[in-house]
């Protein structure tokens, strides 16, 4: 699976986990613009949903010198093989988009454009994950802000919450991120006065987050599409105060005012942690006679992400950075569950290929971060 980035530009808001240093290509004089489209299918087997099936590239933009390579290509596609996919950025003059591709087998060298690729992250995909490309996938186009280079993913919670969504349904779709230091044409003609993230959905353009999830819920829907909603209401709110904790503590400059902060961020960590360890209503056996024992699920609503994560987790995820980078504030060890659902989180692709490096995340709130006053 391969993630390749191309940015348009946008106006001036900062932009966050530190990854392996990419390399960048510029297509130099090339005039034209290069994308790839790619079609994304939900694992055929139910309970795996961590890393969706990457099929069939459709490319444009490209050019081969004889008609060999262009056969060569086509008797590739149908050869079986282990895909390594990575996140790769490409710069583009008109504009940088960015989608999951499966990348050809033996390429051949690309002469008439000039081009280098930034790896981000990669992931390793097997065989079964194959499955026949959908002609019927709805066209979908996700914009994101950018980070602070302009190219890569930037902070942005509400970006990396559709971003996970859209993943975990298994859709095709293309990511586009948006510089918000300049104003591209582009972006203006197709959502004037919006700021990233939105959404076009055959064509419709859609700028309301909340609205969107909901769209997206009712629209990719089973049995095509998994249910992303959650069993238990509770989950839906769970550690909903947090963020709000936060920032009041990472605002505050009045060094008197800084240990209650803190204690009300701990304890809606706590209430969080709590939430956590407690076992749901499905994980309790009215009939057995033990005991009753903590949670040891994964994440909110049990072992598979919801909704309700795709919200909470960006978020939490910003916490954890921000307050050790300024406030030298750890989440105390003693939280499991919050530490088990971190954890949890980062050994899957939904989350660690949609979340901003640390480097950005730390760049987005350096003027944001009040310094306590002496």
């Amino acid at each position: 699976m391969d993630n390749i980035y191309e940015t348009l530009d946008h106006d001036d808001v900062p932009a966050g986990r530190d990854r392996v240093e990419p390399k960048y290509e510029n297509p130099g004089e090339a005039r034209e613009q290069l994308y790839s489209e790619v079609l994304v299918h939900r694992s055929s087997r139910e309970e795996d949903r961590s890393s969706p099936d990457y099929m069939e590239i459709r490319e444009g933009g490209k050019h081969s010198d004889s008609s060999s390579s262009s056969s060569d290509d086509e008797d590739a596609k149908t050869r079986k093989e282990k895909v390594e996919a990575q996140v790769q950025e490409v710069s583009g003059e008109d504009g940088m988009m960015m989608a999951y591709s499966r990348p050809k087998t033996d390429p051949e060298p690309q002469e008439s454009v000039d081009y280098t690729l930034k790896t981000l992250e990669s992931v390793t995909l097997d065989e079964s994950s194959s499955a026949p490309a959908d002609p019927n996938q709805p066209n979908i186009a996700l914009y994101i802000k950018a980070g602070s280079d302009g190219e890569s993913i930037g902070n942005c919670p509400f970006s990396q919450r559709l971003f996970m969504i859209l993943w975990l349904k298994g859709v095709m779709f293309n990511v586009t991120t948006v510089d918000l230091k300049r104003k591209p044409a582009d972006l203006h003609n197709l959502a004037p006065g919006t700021h990233p993230p939105f959404l076009t959905f055959e064509g419709e353009v859609k700028t309301d987050v909340n609205k969107i999830e909901e769209f997206l819920e009712e629209t990719l829907c089973p049995p095509k599409y998994p249910r992303l909603a959650a069993k238990h209401r509770e989950s839906n709110t769970a550690g909903n105060d947090i963020f709000a904790k936060f920032s009041a503590y990472i605002k505050n400059t009045k060094p008197e005012a800084n240990a209650a902060l803190e204690k009300g961020l701990t304890r809606a960590l706590k209430k969080l942690d709590d939430y956590l360890n407690n076992p749901l209503p499905d994980e309790i056996d009215a009939n057995s006679m033990e005991e009753e024992k903590g949670s040891n699920r994964c994440f909110l609503d049990g072992n598979e992400f919801t909704l309700a994560d795709c919200n909470l987790l960006p978020k939490l995820y910003i916490v954890k950075v921000v307050a050790k980078k300024y406030r030298n504030y750890d989440i105390p060890a003693e939280m499991s569950g919050v530490w088990r659902y971190l954890n949890n989180a980062f050994t899957h692709d939904e989350f660690t290929n949609t979340c901003a490096a640390d480097t950005e995340i730390e760049t987005a709130y350096k003027d944001v971060a009040r310094r306590l006053a002496k």
